[in-house]
């Protein structure tokens, strides 16, 4: 963790405050035209990145873009609105979701997955105007969660060191970072109570895997990379590939993050088989594989993992 993570944070985080960026997906190509120019008139520092004319469109677009906002239409081809959303809500940085429709029956559903607000088309400006204000002031609300999460993250860093070197005075100065850290366990060693540290888990050794009607026990070293489908996790090896009902996103919490890099919303890579990166003619970050084909499309949510290679 670098000391000046917090700073950065909040750098970024201003960032998109005054630059923020927008997907709007609607499979009514003049519905996607209208509501882009209503925004340019209501909300002209708003970037429009990319426009999805149906769900799995807007999904793949999301990965690829990390926008802070997304317009969607519920009902659409291939993937609902309301789909994208669920699938989003699984991701660690989900954007900020506006359902635009002409059904008003979905309100409930939309507002379960988190909606910042629910327009009924069509949009008029006075209507599209406090919604942009809604927006406004929820992206301004993170602006002290990064640095309060980057700091945390410090100290707990810190506090295991502390753990591992042990005697009196690790003891003692790792009581005042669990005072300073708050919670229980501050409180505890300020009250003369043993400080009890969080149980180190392990990172996951071996995985259990279909590979056609068989079940295999794979060693983690193994494994090239994981791609999450609709219903499952596909691991890719040397010799093929197999599938587990993991999702990537209780996967990724068992593995050394050192050793495997979520690079996308649906893929996590081990670092040793990365040959290196490179940019595609959409201007795309992609991860080149030795010894492999394929490459593996870096989301912008991750590029700035790959930015000191």
């Amino acid at each position: 963790m670098r000391p000046d993570c917090a700073s950065a944070a909040a750098f970024e985080h201003g960032a998109i405050i005054n630059h923020p960026r927008a997907i709007i997906a609607d499979d009514e190509p003049h519905l996607l035209d209208y509501l882009a120019s209503q925004l340019a008139g209501v909300w002209p520092e708003l970037k429009i990145v990319a426009k999805a004319a149906n769900g799995l469109d807007a999904l793949r677009l999301i990965d690829e873009e990390a926008p802070d906002v997304v317009f969607l239409d519920i009902s659409m081809p291939g993937l609902s609105g309301l789909d994208v959303a669920a699938r989003l809500a699984a991701g660690a940085r989900p954007p900020h979701i506006v359902f635009v429709t002409a059904h008003d029956q979905y309100a409930v559903d939309a507002f379960e997955h988190a909606a910042v607000d629910y327009l009924l088309k069509p949009v008029n400006l006075e209507r599209l105007g406090k919604t942009v204000a809604k927006l406004k002031a929820t992206l301004r609300e993170p602006a002290v969660a990064p640095a309060i999460d980057a700091v945390q993250a410090l100290l707990l860093q810190l506090s295991a060191q502390l753990v591992a070197g042990g005697g009196a005075a690790g003891a003692a100065a790792n009581a005042g970072i669990g005072a300073a850290a708050g919670a229980g366990v501050g409180m505890g060693a300020s009250m003369g109570a043993p400080l009890v540290s969080a149980p180190v888990v392990a990172p996951l050794q071996w995985i259990r895997a279909a590979h056609g009607e068989e079940t295999r026990l794979i060693p983690i070293e193994e494994v090239i990379y994981f791609q999450s489908n609709d219903k499952y996790t596909s691991v890719f090896l040397a010799g093929g590939e197999s599938l587990i009902r993991t999702p990537l996103r209780q996967l990724r919490e068992q593995l050394d993050e050192a050793n495997f890099w979520q690079i996308h919303r649906s893929v996590i890579v081990a670092a040793r088989h990365v040959a290196g990166t490179k940019t595609d003619f959409r201007g795309r970050l992609m991860v080149q594989l030795k010894g492999r084909p394929e490459q593996l499309v870096v989301s912008r949510n991750y590029v700035d993992l790959f930015r000191q290679m």
